[in-house]
C-alpha cells in the first residue's frame, strides 16, 4: 500500500501530520468513500488488522440494485420496506434504490468482477427479493470488490493505509475541556509500537462496521467488535435500533470452521432446508418457505433446533447439477470439500449466528452523526435503510450510497486550520498485571448476550444481561483507568459498551417486530416507531 513515508514519519516518534481526512476502517464504505474524495486532499485510513480483515471482504452474495428490465425501483423499493416491517425511513430507501444502478456502474468502472451471463451481468435472487437483482462475483464478492478497491487505493497518491492501527476515542470539544459539539480527529494505538498517536485531521470518518462479535456464534471477523458505535456514543451522538441483530439463518455447523457462511444466494437457487430425518419444515412456518427474509427462516430454525434438541439443521441443493452446484458457489464447495462435505452430494450442516447490526450510529443524508465533521458510514450507522430488518444485499449497496455521499459532503467542508491538540496522556497508568481479566470477560460477555439477548427474547433475559452487563462495565472501567491499553482492552471496552446499548434497545421495545421478537410482547403495535437514545 501507499504510505512508507508516513510509516517512518511515525516510527521516528514524530507528531502525525494533519490530514484532510482520518477514516477507521478499510471495508467497502472505507474504500469507497476514500476513492470518491478530491485528490487534493489528503487522507489516511487506519484499520486494526489487516485491509482484508472486514465484513464487506467476507461477503459472499452481492449488491442489489436494479438493473433488469423486469425490475423496478418501486419494486425494489416495496421489498425494502417489506423487510424492514414498518420501520424504515422510506425517503432514504428510495434515495438509496435509486442511487444504485449509477453506484453499481461506479464500482465497475473501478475494475468490479461481477459475473456474467450471456453478455449480461447474472443477476441472482435472493430472500425477500421479489425479482432478481442481485450482481455478484460467484459466491465471493466482497472478496472481489475490495481487492480492487485496495488495489486502487494503493495507486493513489493522496492516501495513506495504515494495518495494525487501532482507535481509542475521538478527539472532541468535550475531551478538550471546552464548549462546541465538533470532532477533531481520533487517538491510534499503532499495535506494532504499542504507542498511542494522534491522529487531527479536517473530518472524520468511522467505518468499523458492526457488533457481531458480542454474541458467541456469529459470521462476522474477529474485528466487528463495535467500536464506531461505542466512539460515537461517548462523543455524544445518539444511536438507534441497535436491538435489530439481524441473525443469518445458514452459517455452516462444524467443529473445524469459524464463522464460515453459506449464503442467501444458495437458497434463492432452490436449495432446501431439511430435519435430520429429510423433511422440509419451511411451508410450516411461512409461505415463502427458504425465500422468507432472514429473521423469519432463522426464528424458524431456531425453534426446530429447540423443540428436537438438534445442533443443527440442513441445508440441501443436491438436487441441482453439479456443474452448477460448483459454477455458482466455488468458494462454499471448495470450504466444505476441505471439510469432507461434498455439498453436490450431501446436505449442509446449517444453524443461526449473529450476522448484522441493523441499527446504528444515527446519521442524515450525508452520513453525518450528530457530532459536527463526524461522519458514520457502513454498517455503524443507522441511516433509515434498514428498518427492522435488512434486505439482503442492501448492506454493501449502503456502503456504496452513503460512502460516495459522505465524499461529496466532505470535500464541500471549508478547510480547518491545525491546531495543537494534547497528546496521549499515559502518566497514570501502569502495565497490565493479569490479563486473564480480559480473556475471562470477553468470554462471559459473548455467552450470555447469546442466551439472553438472541434470536427470541423474554424480559427477564433481558433484565439479567443488563445485570451482567453493569457488573463487567465497573471492572472493565477500573481496569482502563489503571492500565496501559491494549488493542483488546481497547475492543472488550467498546464492545461492552455496545452490547449495553443493544440490550437498552431491546428493553425498551414492547413489541415484537423484524428482527426483535419477546416472549413477553409477542404482539406488533399499531404505530411503528425507531428506538432512539441519547447520550
Amino acid at each position: 500500500m501507499t504510505g512508507v513515508d508516513t510509516l517512518k514519519f511515525l516510527a521516528d516518534g514524530q507528531p502525525m501530520p494533519q490530514h484532510d481526512v482520518l477514516i477507521i476502517g478499510s471495508g467497502l464504505a472505507a474504500a469507497t468513500l476514500a476513492l470518491s474524495l478530491p485528490a487534493s486532499m489528503k487522507v489516511v485510513l487506519v484499520t486494526k488488522k489487516a485491509p482484508e480483515d472486514s465484513s464487506s471482504f467476507w461477503a459472499q452474495g452481492g449488491i442489489a440494485a436494479v438493473m433488469g428490465a423486469d425490475d423496478s425501483f418501486d419494486d425494489h423499493v416495496r421489498d425494502t420496506l417489506m423487510a424492514g416491517a414498518g420501520l424504515c425511513d422510506e425517503a432514504a430507501v428510495r434515495r438509496v434504490v435509486e442511487a444504485a444502478p449509477d453506484a453499481v456502474r461506479w464500482l465497475i468502472d473501478q475494475g468490479a468482477p461481477f459475473d456474467l451471463e450471456g453478455g449480461a451481468y447474472h443477476l441472482a435472487r435472493e430472500g425477500g427479493h421479489s425479482r432478481r437483482r442481485v450482481l455478484h462475483a460467484a459466491d465471493a464478492t466482497g472478496r472481489a470488490v475490495q481487492q480492487t478497491l485496495l488495489a486502487r487505493l494503493a495507486a493513489r497518491p493522496n492516501i495513506t493505509l495504515l494495518s495494525q492501527h487501532i482507535a481509542v476515542d475521538l478527539i472532541t470539544d468535550r475531551r478538550l475541556g471546552r464548549d462546541g459539539h465538533s470532532v477533531y480527529g481520533a487517538y491510534v494505538l499503532d499495535n506494532a509500537s504499542g504507542r498511542v498517536r494522534t491522529f487531527q485531521a479536517g473530518a472524520t470518518v468511522l467505518a468499523t462496521g458492526g457488533a457481531g462479535k458480542a454474541f458467541l456464534y456469529t459470521t462476522n471477523p474477529d474485528t466487528a467488535t463495535g467500536d464506531g458505535i461505542a466512539m460515537a456514543w461517548r462523543a455524544g451522538c445518539r444511536v438507534a435500533n441497535l436491538e435489530f441483530i439481524q441473525f443469518h439463518p445458514t452459517c455452516l455447523y462444524h467443529p473445524h470452521a469459524k464463522s464460515f457462511l453459506i449464503t442467501e444466494a444458495m437458497r434463492g437457487e432452490g436449495a432446501v432446508l431439511r430435519l435430520p430425518d429429510g423433511s422440509r419444515f419451511m411451508p410450516e412456518h411461512d409461505e415463502r418457505a427458504e425465500l422468507a427474509p432472514r429473521d423469519v427462516v432463522a426464528r424458524a430454525i431456531d425453534f426446530e433446533m429447540k423443540k428436537r434438541g438438534l445442533d443443527c439443521v440442513y441445508l440441501d441443493i443436491t438436487h441441482k447439477p453439479a456443474r452448477f452446484i460448483v459454477g455458482h458457489f466455488p468458494t462454499i464447495h471448495a470450504r466444505c470439500l476441505e471439510l469432507g462435505i461434498d455439498i453436490t452430494r450431501e446436505w449442509i450442516p446449517v444453524a443461526p449466528a449473529a450476522h448484522y447490526t441493523c441499527g446504528g450510529v444515527l446519521v442524515d443524508r450525508n452520513g453525518q452523526a450528530d457530532a459536527h465533521r463526524l461522519y458514520v458510514v457502513g454498517e455503524a450507522a443507522c441511516t433509515g435503510l434498514h428498518g427492522a430488518n435488512r434486505l439482503a444485499s442492501n448492506s454493501l449497496l449502503e456502503c456504496l450510497v452513503y460512502g460516495r455521499a459522505a465524499a461529496a459532503h466532505i470535500a464541500g467542508l471549508e478547510s480547518r486550520a491545525a491546531e495543537s491538540l494534547p497528546d496521549w496522556d499515559e502518566s497514570r497508568v501502569t502495565d497490565a498485571d493479569e490479563e486473564i481479566v480480559i480473556a475471562h470477560n470477553w468470554h462471559e460477555l459473548r455467552r450470555f448476550m447469546w442466551d439472553y439477548v438472541g434470536i427470541v427474547r423474554t424480559t427477564k433475559r433481558l433484565e439479567r444481561a443488563a445485570h451482567r452487563l453493569r457488573l463487567l462495565n465497573d471492572e472493565i472501567f477500573e481496569y482502563y483507568s489503571n492500565f496501559r491499553v491494549s488493542n483488546d482492552l481497547i475492543e472488550l471496552r467498546n464492545l461492552v459498551l455496545t452490547a449495553d446499548l443493544i440490550v437498552r434497545c431491546a428493553r425498551e421495545r414492547r413489541e415484537s417486530r423484524g428482527l426483535h421478537f419477546s416472549r413477553n410482547y409477542p404482539d406488533l403495535l399499531a404505530e411503528a416507531a425507531s428506538t432512539v437514545l441519547e447520550p
